[in-house]
């Protein structure tokens, strides 16, 4: 629209849609109005250029800007929005993509895709924690990373000592990692002098590894004391199987439970559904959806596993359920029981009871 009075180009009441492939190096960027293709073209990584050739290019407008979740996590929604400009983090999964968009992929294509969906009001935006509770997560993420990182050392050292002849069950040291092994393995000695300063820089990896997690735990420890989460925390860990661990785990993930109006929204959240493919009249249910938060669903199916041998309730339920499924699929419907009772709690800000049969 031109302004005749000001003799200027005037877009005010018109929504723009921006739709942002993102990338280290460079940002594919593709523009849409209400009726037409504006342009696709490449812009540096940063929000600046972005709403410098907005204002630029449509001056007054509203602007509606949209990426995918992924590796570059939320800062670029947290700088629109200082900017005054709405941004939505998708999920991959659910922009809509034409066939020929799923056959022939390029950063071109994903940013007007993204452009185009955003348009047609088919985009959610996933939830986004605010930038404290963000870097809880990190930690108590950080701590389950180094974890695993431990358990693969420790498998490391066994397959390096166990090449050289050196199995730990024969000695009088049992392999428990205790203290008293790790000495033990300080004083292994093998054929090749080679093979000593490789397993040396294994065991020094394992004892760095060692000491993170001790300081993460503790850090965590002290974050669930804090106000924000005691409370929280100490309901949760009134259910058999949760220790303050893996409260801190449900609490950081889950966030703020009134986000989630049903209980099928939790359990889509944490990946607790069954699929199914229906078609004329036929119905098929598969196993649970390979979609949700795999680190949730993982530690409450470790916990429905404590909690089924310390709920007499729990145990009923399971007995009745592995009388028609295998165990692994009964301890999946546990774990939807067990996510039940934690949003029951942590709405009502209530401990446990466990149920007498």
């Amino acid at each position: 629209m031109i302004d005749n009075k000001n003799s200027r180009i005037d877009f005010n009441g018109q929504l723009i849609y921006v739709g942002i492939d993102v990338h280290k190096k460079f940002w594919q960027v593709s523009i849409y109005t209400k009726d037409f293709e504006h342009k696709t073209f490449s812009s540096p990584p940063e929000v600046e250029a972005i709403v410098r050739y907005l204002q630029r290019t449509f001056p007054g407008g509203t602007y509606l800007c949209a990426y995918e979740a992924g590796y570059s996590g939320y800062w670029i929604s947290q700088k629109f929005s200082s900017e005054g400009i709405k941004c939505i983090i998708a999920n991959p999964a659910d922009i809509p993509a034409k066939d020929k968009e799923k056959r022939i992929k390029n950063d071109r294509i994903d940013s007007r895709k993204i452009a185009r969906a955003l348009r047609n009001g088919e985009l959610d935006s996933i939830y986004v924690h605010n930038p404290e509770r963000l870097g809880d997560r990190s930690i108590v993420r950080m701590r389950h990373i180094t974890i695993r990182k431990l358990t693969r050392t420790k498998n490391q050292i066994k397959a390096h000592i166990s090449f050289y002849g050196i199995n730990p069950e024969n000695e009088e040291i049992k392999p428990n990692w205790s203290k008293k092994h790790i000495n033990w393995l300080d004083l292994v000695s093998l054929e090749k002098r080679n093979g000593n300063i490789a397993l040396k820089v294994l065991i020094d990896e394992y004892k760095y590894q060692k000491k993170v997690v001790l300081e993460l735990t503790k850090q965590i420890k002290e974050l669930s004391q804090s106000e924000y989460y005691k409370q929280n925390a100490d309901n949760l860990i009134t259910i058999p199987g949760i220790s303050t661990l893996s409260a801190m785990i449900l609490l950081t993930e889950i966030g703020d439970i009134n986000r989630f109006k049903s209980l099928d929204q939790l359990n889509s959240y944490v990946g607790l559904v069954p699929g199914e493919y229906s078609s004329g009249g036929n119905e098929h249910i598969t196993g649970i959806v390979h979609r949700g938060n795999t680190l949730l669903r993982r530690i409450l199916i470790e916990i429905a596993w404590v909690a089924v041998k310390k709920d007499p309730s729990l145990l009923l339920a399971f007995n009745l359920y592995i009388k028609r499924m295998a165990k692994n699929k009964a301890i999946v419907k546990i774990a939807r029981k067990l996510l039940n009772r934690i949003r029951f709690i942590l709405k009502n800000k209530l401990d446990y009871e466990i149920a007498l049969v």
